[in-house]
C-alpha cells in the first residue's frame, strides 16, 4: 500500500506551504486532508479555492452542509463526514437533519430534503440529472444559480472524498464522537 506523507507547513513542498499556514490560519490546525493534500500543491490550491468559493454561494451555511454531507455519503468517505458532522454541530444544524444525512434517509425539512435528493441525483448520476429532476428542486423554492452552486459543492467534495480514499486520510482528534460507516457497510 503507498503510503502518504502528511506535511506540515515546514515540511510541505515549497509550492504548498503558504496553503497549508493559510489552512492553519483558518482553523488553527492542519487538518489531515489538507496535510495529505500537500503532496500536490496544485490540488490543495483548488480544493481550497472551491471550498472558499462554495462559502460564498447564495445557499445558506446549513444548506452547504447538505450539500457535503449528501455528497460524502455518496461517496462513502468516512473523513469528510466526520469532519463535516463535527461542522453541522458547531453550525447548530438540526440533530434530526445530521441523523437523516448520516443515515442516508430522508431528511424531516422539506426544503433541505429537496437539496438532499438533488445533490444524492447529481452525485450518483455524475450530473445526468433529468429535467424533471431539476425542475422539482426548483419548485422547492430554489433557483437555477443553485442547481449550479450544487455542483460546486459536489466538485469540492469529489477533491476531497477521493483523497481521502487514495490516501486513507487518518481522522482528525476534533472529529471524535462523530465517526462513521456507511449503515449498508455497518449492517454487513
Amino acid at each position: 500500500m503507498t503510503t502518504f506523507t502528511k506535511y506540515t507547513a515546514e515540511t510541505a513542498p515549497e509550492a504548498a506551504r503558504a496553503g497549508l499556514a493559510a489552512t492553519k490560519a483558518a482553523f488553527g490546525f492542519i487538518p489531515n486532508l489538507q496535510a495529505n493534500m500537500a503532496e500536490s500543491p496544485e490540488l490543495l490550491a483548488g480544493y481550497s479555492t472551491l471550498w472558499d468559493l462554495f462559502s460564498k454561494t447564495t445557499l445558506t451555511a446549513h444548506e452547504q452542509q447538505v450539500v457535503y454531507l449528501t455528497s460524502n455519503f455518496e461517496n462513502n468517505c468516512h473523513y469528510c463526514m466526520a469532519g463535516h458532522t463535527t461542522l453541522a454541530k458547531m453550525q447548530k444544524m438540526d440533530p434530526a437533519v445530521i441523523a437523516a444525512l448520516r443515515a442516508g434517509t430522508e431528511l424531516p425539512d422539506v426544503r433541505l430534503e429537496a437539496l438532499h435528493a438533488f445533490t444524492r441525483k447529481v452525485v450518483a448520476q455524475r450530473g445526468w440529472v433529468s429535467d424533471a429532476d431539476t425542475d422539482a428542486f426548483i419548485a422547492a423554492g430554489y433557483t437555477r444559480r443553485n442547481v449550479l452552486e450544487v455542483v460546486l459543492g459536489v466538485a469540492t467534495k469529489v477533491m476531497s472524498n477521493y483523497t481521502n480514499h487514495i490516501a486513507h486520510t487518518e481522522l482528525d482528534r476534533f472529529m471524535a464522537g462523530n465517526e462513521w460507516t456507511k449503515p449498508a457497510q455497518a449492517a454487513a
